[in-house]
């Protein structure tokens, strides 16, 4: 199987969507119109790439990364990973580890000093992260918001 990683476009939306629906299977579906205007915002922003793996064709996976600069290390930025996701269907077929090759690729050329992502609380999750050449080597913490429907 042939697994190309690259940035996804505007076209790759709906296939995106429907990624982002195995990730949080609790979450309701974007409306169409809503979806538009934050893949336009994400399209706009500044050191943003959104990964996507193509399995022949097929999305398979993908990975949401942002460069964020930085005054300290030398004023090497920071890769930030989110929304990690591989298809069911293309889980343990190489594909996630492709677009976390990528994803590193992507912090390198940006001139990063390192890439920082959370993982769900998964040891199966987390073999793969470290089989990667991640390390566990902080704590996170994170405070929810809630939800106050009020749009960008």
């Amino acid at each position: 199987m042939k697994i190309i990683v690259r940035p996804a476009v505007s076209g790759d939306l709906s296939p995106l969507l429907t990624l982002y629906g195995e990730l949080n299977p609790d979450d309701a579906p974007l409306p169409q119109e809503r979806a538009d205007a934050v893949w336009a915002t994400i399209s706009q922003q500044q050191g943003r790439t959104v990964l996507m793996a193509d399995a022949e064709g097929v999305v398979a996976g993908t990975a949401d990364c942002l460069v964020l600069p930085n005054l300290t290390r030398g004023g090497r930025g920071i890769l930030f990973v989110e929304n990690v996701v591989v298809a069911k269907a293309f889980q343990r077929r190489g594909v996630g580890r492709r677009l976390m090759d990528a994803v590193v690729r992507l912090g390198e050329s940006a001139g990063c000093y390192k890439v920082q992502l959370l993982s769900a609380d998964d040891e199966y999750v987390h073999r793969f992260y470290e089989s990667c050449g991640f390390l566990a080597r902080a704590e996170g913490f994170r405070r929810y918001i809630e939800c106050h429907d009020r749009v960008m």
